[in-house]
């Protein structure tokens, strides 16, 4: 989650007309020669001496390893009162998640192999500072063994304000924040209308990138009925920033229309006075029209809506780019093979138009049942009107993006390109057994029914 580091300028420019949240949208707009790829992970800090949950404080800890991550590799600390909450270096940026999940954010890259050599340079950061302090990592969609009380919470002013608020809407909010980890990647569009493309396909196949990526099938030390328990949580999280955006399928969608649903989510905090204002559940029009109860009188300005947008939830989220949202975190492979997957059907027209070509003649409600089907059958779930089953669009889509990947031609050292990073997910597919598949039966053969081996065998 997006990490500000300063108060909002109370001298900058106020906003009352939407139209300049409008603009802001379209600055994303670049030639495809500027396009660039971001990707996001998030992983769990344990103590290696009995798998117990990283605490904030202490020798071994959440602030140890930010503040060695400092010492040693050069990044900058982002603070929070005297709390260091996150890292910043080279356009990249480390923050926490509420209960003290790891998040990387890298920086905008040209190409895969990039981002790999990204991912793995900072988890041998990670994993140096962190070793002889008894502390590891892992990469799961879900905390598998503790239980939400055991988790803690992150110092920061506007977790506490979201965690309350959550208690309100949804069944499964707090779950999400505190016991959740996925993967994801940042993608640019040309134009509205290029926006609006990749946005229908990216939300179509969501429920596909979160079968193929399934790896949540534990909770509390159990199996917990799902393959991607992480994507079932967020379906009662609240329905007012979650889901499937429906209307982004109908004529005439652009950036206005993401900009009213937008101004309609309720807010959650502004930051002011050197902290946060919890405004949750108020009206970001109110806002616009002076009426904030937390502020009377007080406009918003172009900061305060980036960080209103950073607080809604999609499957695809619209900020000057789009983001993915629908993969459980995984193994370091994994983490490259989602840009892979889905630079290779957005960043070439051909595998753009093929990939909408698959999904265009699917309903409202049928993207929906997959939304919902997909944690549990993974692969296996149905299609609709009989056109076979997920597996069977896998195998179709990783062909579209292995043409686009092929197609981008942009090599490493050695001379290869990237459609080898979509490897693994062609063996998943193939074998029709999600990566939670295969876990749950190491659990029932290997394990003795004990889910607390996934941190022994599991751990980056």
């Amino acid at each position: 989650m997006t990490t500000p580091t300063a108060d909002i300028d109370e001298n900058a420019p106020r906003i009352q007309d939407k139209r300049e949240f409008v603009e802001y949208l379209a600055t994303g707009n670049k030639p495809k020669d500027d396009w660039r790829i971001g990707t996001e992970h998030e992983k769990f800090g344990f103590l290696t001496d009995g798998y117990r949950p990283l605490p904030y404080d202490g020798e071994a800890s959440v602030r140890t390893v930010l503040q060695s991550l400092h010492e040693q590799f050069g990044w900058d600390p982002i603070l929070e009162g005297e709390h260091i909450i996150g890292l910043q270096k080279d356009g990249a940026s480390v923050s926490l998640e509420p209960g003290g999940q790891f998040e990387l954010s890298g920086a905008p890259l040209e190409h895969i192999h990039q981002t790999c050599n990204e991912v793995g340079r900072h988890l041998e950061e990670v994993r140096t500072v962190s070793e002889h302090l008894g502390v590891g990592f892992l990469g799961l969609g879900f905390s598998p063994i503790w239980s939400l009380e055991e988790t803690p919470l992150m110092p920061k002013g506007r977790y506490k304000i979201m965690r309350d608020y959550m208690r309100k809407v949804g069944r499964l909010g707090q779950q999400m924040m505190f016991r959740s980890c996925t993967v994801q990647t940042n993608l640019d569009f040309s134009d509205e209308a290029d926006m609006v493309k990749k946005f229908r396909v990216s939300l179509a196949l969501q429920p596909l990138a979160t079968a193929l990526f399934a790896n949540s099938p534990f909770a509390e030390g159990r199996p917990n009925g799902f393959v991607a328990y992480r994507a079932n949580v967020w379906g009662d999280t609240d329905p007012d920033r979650t889901g499937t955006l429906p209307f982004v399928f109908e004529e005439g969608f652009g950036f206005e229309q993401y900009v009213d649903y937008a101004l309609d989510v309720p807010m959650y905090f502004i930051r002011r006075d050197g902290g946060y204002l919890n405004c949750a559940g108020l009206s970001f029009r109110d806002f616009m029209d002076g009426k904030l109860p937390a502020r009377p009188g007080d406009l918003p300005t172009l900061e305060d809506f980036k960080d209103h947008i950073s607080t809604i939830f999609p499957e695809v989220r619209l900020k000057t780019f789009l983001e993915m949202r629908g993969a459980d975190s995984g193994p370091w492979d994994r983490i490259c093979a989602l840009p892979a997957f889905w630079v290779g059907i957005l960043y070439d027209s051909h595998s753009l138009d093929g990939a909408w070509d698959l999904v265009k003649h699917w309903t409202a409600e049928q993207r929906e049942t997959l939304r919902r089907v997909a944690p549990v059958l993974g692969l296996k779930t149905p299609l609709p009107n009989g056109e076979g089953t997920l597996q069977d669009l896998a195998q179709q889509v990783l062909k579209i993006s292995r043409y686009g990947l092929k197609a981008r031609a942009r090599l490493s050292t050695s001379g290869d390109d990237e459609t080898g990073f979509l490897s693994e997910l062609d063996q998943i597919a193939e074998s029709g057994n999600t990566p939670a598949e295969r876990l749950l039966r190491r659990y029932h053969e290997n394990w003795n029914g004990d889910a607390s081996k996934v941190f022994e065998e599991c751990a980056f």
